[in-house]
């Protein structure tokens, strides 16, 4: 080619219009409710409207990326972009769901019917073009969808260079609901959780450390402490929560950093032990600069001997704080991304943090098992420091007055009381235990108090060859609530102690003589409240992700592939929580899994958890894949309670529907979110007396089916979580939906 016909060649290139580049901008404001007039233009006030980060709608819809949940039947949302020039070829980069209209400016440029599973390019005509102006744009989109999963996101872009949409961003702040409870509303600094943490093994010297503590958070990958603190955060309630005053969501990279003083001394001889009662997820504490620990696990307490870095007066106190939430961690229902079933999610310190000097020799724990047929106690003491020749002494008194006592080297020592009061729902009869570690010349080292309830607990054959539950010898029906212990204020944290009793006196009030605790561990003082109310509990361990198909009762189950470091620390934290749980009375089941979530190597687990506690039964896998170990085979079945019975299969256990109802019925001014599509099972009723036929149609069923050889039925839900309105009280706890005389009078068919 001749040079002058290159020179023209680079000429036309270099006037040719350069394809323009249009920012993509994730950042909009959306409003679920249908706006005033004019929403679509650009001086349209958003006041009230809320911030979000596209797309909107839920996780599961294909090929979406959302950065906000979106589950009602509308939403408006609206963002402004900026043009530095107005490309040739304008189109929208869009993937909506059903019945979208698109505005630029004001003016409806598009609008589309049905759904797409992925982005398409739609290039805009140029009649429509002319709605597009160099500098500040307003795009407005509105889109309905009805049913099922649903997303939307829209951006301009130049249909010659259509860029690479970058993942979704998500947003810090959790959802900010206005629901409160009372003692919610009544919490300050001062009076957040003073209760003694530990009622089975209680001393009188204590501190408690709840309250203010200074917060940051910083990048995971940074190990030293922050230079500046971003502000307090009222312990022990989550990041996350309202009443931590911080409402921030921890992103799976970030830690979580807490700072506080404290004053102490020790006398001589004396250890400091530090107690925390739980940190989700994995942390290290250090005082004064001196790292006294690490743990991995959030959901059961651990401590840490700090006499060696403690100075006499104030001290520092540091914790540092990963979650990453999902991955393998054992997590319940917690999650990145809210929705349906999945909640919130709790990061750091969400129960007590306490300091408790100890002798230099004292008593660790005590392991207290009971036998009802012979009316006996027996406790186990772990001692710690050194004691040598020493012996423990055990007093068993009802009420003030001795009844028993016995002495031993702390192994097991067996106390035979006479005449014993059994624990039973309808007699919670609960022993005062005060156990003593005494040196050889007869000198008390330490003394705790503790407290048993003498109660056996088993299964036997009915005339018609079901196997039953028995509590003490004697038949008892199963009959309680599916209680997942989530708080509108303090998620995973009750406001406070006097929250929790009113719930379980509420349980006990309207007929319940169980419960099943769903996925969590609560409080240990939530328990020494079952014990002392007569309330028994089917303990679920915390539930992982990673799960199997599920199968239910069909036969051939599968299991999910775990790698070994994670199955082993899965048994870490299921044996933890059976150590912390063991010596309650009113723990009468123990559940590793539920459902599919997790569901591993379950042959392996149910059989150690039956070699671990003998003296409860184990229900494998509630409502999940069917292996043959443990005790018990359960279904889940909603909304109304079945069984498949299958005589053969299921002839060596005891058969329970451990979930059924969830009857959902929304209380005005009750709601987590009056925008969200709020649900139950079945579909919401018309009124509150469909609701209420429904829930006495299932209570039927289940009366037919316990005939037929059922043991035990858990209705979901005690109360509202979140956008599930299946509760038998709201949210908040401020409204019995059905009053508990009525629960009561409607259970007795159960019992005839």
């Amino acid at each position: 080619m001749r040079p002058t016909l290159l020179f023209l060649l680079a000429v036309v290139l270099l006037q040719a219009p350069a394809a323009a580049e249009v920012p993509i901008v994730d950042s909009w404001k959306y409003t679920f409710r249908r706006p005033a007039e004019g929403w679509r233009t650009a001086d349209f006030d958003e006041a009230g409207w809320k911030d979000g980060f596209g797309g909107f709608g839920t996780p599961e819809t294909p090929g979406s990326r959302v950065g906000t949940y979106w589950r009602t039947n509308n939403i408006w949302i609206r963002k402004q972009f900026e043009l530095d020039s107005i490309p040739e070829q304008p189109a929208l980069l869009i993937h909506h769901d059903e019945n979208a209209q698109v505005f630029i400016n004001g003016r409806r440029v598009a609008a589309f019917e049905g759904y797409t599973t992925e982005y398409k390019v739609v290039p805009l005509d140029a009649e429509v073009k002319q709605a597009l102006r160099k500098g500040v744009n307003t795009l407005a989109v509105h889109c309905r969808q009805t049913a099922g999963g649903q997303f939307i996101d829209v951006h301009v872009v130049d249909g010659q260079n259509v860029p690479e949409l970058p993942p979704a961003q998500r947003s810090m702040k959790p959802f900010e609901s206005e629901l409160m409870t009372t003692w919610g509303a009544e919490i300050t600094p001062e009076n957040a959780w003073t209760e003694y943490p530990r009622p089975q093994l209680r001393r009188n010297e204590w501190q408690n450390l709840n309250g203010q503590w200074d917060y940051a958070i910083t990048k995971a990958d940074r190990a030293e402490v922050p230079e500046e603190w971003t502000g307090e955060i009222l312990v022990p309630f989550c990041l996350e929560s309202k009443l931590g005053g911080v409402q921030r969501l921890l992103d799976p990279d970030e830690a979580l950093w807490y700072r506080r003083t404290f004053d102490a001394s020790t006398g001589d001889g004396e250890r400091m032990l530090l107690h925390f009662e739980a940190v989700d997820y994995e942390c290290e504490v250090w005082v004064n600069g001196t790292s006294v620990g690490t743990h991995r696990g959030g959901n059961t307490p651990f401590s840490f001997d700090v006499t060696e870095a403690l100075r006499d007066g104030e001290n520092e106190l540091l914790v540092r704080v990963e979650d990453d939430t999902e991955e393998w961690q054992l997590r319940g229902k917690q999650t990145l991304s809210p929705r349906g079933i999945w909640y919130t999610q709790v990061s750091g310190i969400w129960q007590t943090v306490w300091l408790e000097p100890v002798p230099a020799a004292h008593i660790e724990d005590l392991t207290i098992g009971t036998d009802a047929a012979s009316g006996s106690i027996t406790v186990r003491t772990d001692v710690g420091g050194e004691a040598e020749g020493g012996s423990v002494r055990v007093v068993v008194k009802d009420g003030d007055r001795v009844v028993a006592d016995g002495r031993g080297d702390g192994e097991a020592i067996t106390i035979t009381v006479p005449d014993a009061k059994l624990w039973s729902p309808s007699s919670p009869h609960l022993y005062r235990l005060e156990v003593a570690l005494v040196d050889e010349q007869g000198e008390v080292l330490d003394r705790v108090e503790s407290y048993a309830g003498i109660r056996s607990v088993g299964k036997t054959l009915d005339d018609e060859g079901h196997l039953r539950f028995t509590l003490n010898g004697e038949r008892i029906f199963h009959w309680g609530p599916l209680d997942q212990g989530w708080w509108p204020d303090g998620l995973l944290t009750p406001p406070s102690d006097e929250a929790m009793v009113f719930e379980l006196e509420f349980l006990k009030k309207a007929g319940f003589n169980m419960l099943r605790k769903h996925i969590k561990v609560e409080p240990r003082r939530y328990y020494y409240h079952c014990d002392r109310l007569g309330l028994m509990v089917w303990q679920d361990q915390v539930s992982a992700g990673n799960n199997p198909p599920w199968t239910r009762l069909q036969p051939d189950p599968q299991d999910a592939e775990w790698p070994d470091d994670e199955h082993e620390q899965f048994m870490v934290e299921l044996k933890q929580m059976i150590d912390l749980l063991e010596s309650h009375p009113s723990i009468v089941v123990w559940v590793p899994f539920n459902e599919a979530w997790g569901q591993h190597r379950t042959i392996k687990v149910g059989e150690w958890t039956v070699e671990r506690d003998p003296s409860r039964l184990v229900n494998v896998a509630s409502g999940g894949n069917f292996w043959p170990v443990g005790d018990i085979v359960d279904h889940h079945s909603y909304p109304h309670p079945e069984f498949p019975f299958d005589a053969e299969r299921y002839r060596e256990f005891i058969k329970v529907v451990g979930e059924f109802g969830g009857h959902g019925y929304p209380v005005e001014g009750h709601l987590w979110d009056v925008d969200r599509r709020n649900w139950g099972y079945g579909g919401l009723p018309k009124n509150k007396e469909e609701w209420l036929e429904r829930y006495e149609r299932s209570i039927d069923i289940l009366a037919e089916l316990k005939e037929q050889g059922i043991a035990a039925g858990v209705y979901t839900q005690t109360t509202d979580v979140e956008g599930e309105i299946n509760g038998l009280l709201t949210y908040d706890r401020k409204v019995p939906k059905i009053p508990a005389e009525k629960l009561r009078e409607i259970s007795r068919r159960l019992f005839e």
